[in-house]
């Protein structure tokens, strides 16, 4: 039986990544190891240098090889990128069934859902598969079928926004 708590952050508001990640290095304080694997992120995010120097105790994946946004990509780049990111996938699996890590962070995978690129039903079994492992979620439409399976669900709105100067 699946002892992992699933916790999701998930809205149309800004910082939900940064509330997983922050959860990441919560757990790499107390002595546990993180893997993080985003999606649908492009490359060069700020956070990843920074998060690349705390491993061992956080691991940072990304399968994906466009710089661009998913959606501005070619039908050519869209399929290739949808097989880096079923890569990315099949590594979330193979970490889980290994228990590589105590927390598994999935930043964006709820995206993949609605672009329709994984089946929810995948998705689920993914989560189904977690043993001991804790796993968090992101993105910004949470289908009902991966919320009944939630310990815990975050919902992040904008209230206001401006931007640091």
């Amino acid at each position: 039986m699946a002892k992992g708590s699933i916790y999701i952050y998930s809205g149309d508001g800004r910082g939900k990544s940064s509330a997983a990640i922050g959860r990441a290095v919560q757990a790499a304080t107390e002595g546990k190891t993180v893997v993080i694997i985003q999606f649908l992120k492009g490359r060069g995010l700020e956070d990843s240098e920074f998060l690349k120097r705390m491993e061992p105790e956080i691991k940072l994946f990304r399968f994906e090889k466009s710089d661009e946004n998913f959606e501005q990509l070619p039908q050519e780049k869209k399929q290739e990128e949808i097989s880096n990111i079923k890569n990315g996938l099949n590594f979330a699996k193979k970490v889980l069934a290994t228990g590589e890590c105590d927390l598994l962070v999935l930043d964006e995978v709820l995206g993949l859902v609605e672009k329709g690129i994984v089946d929810g039903e995948e998705l689920k079994g993914i989560l189904e598969s977690r043993e001991d492992t804790g796993i968090i979620l992101t993105g910004i439409n949470l289908p009902d079928s991966i919320c009944i399976l939630a310990d815990e669900v975050s919902k992040i709105e904008t209230v206001k926004f401006k931007v640091w100067e």
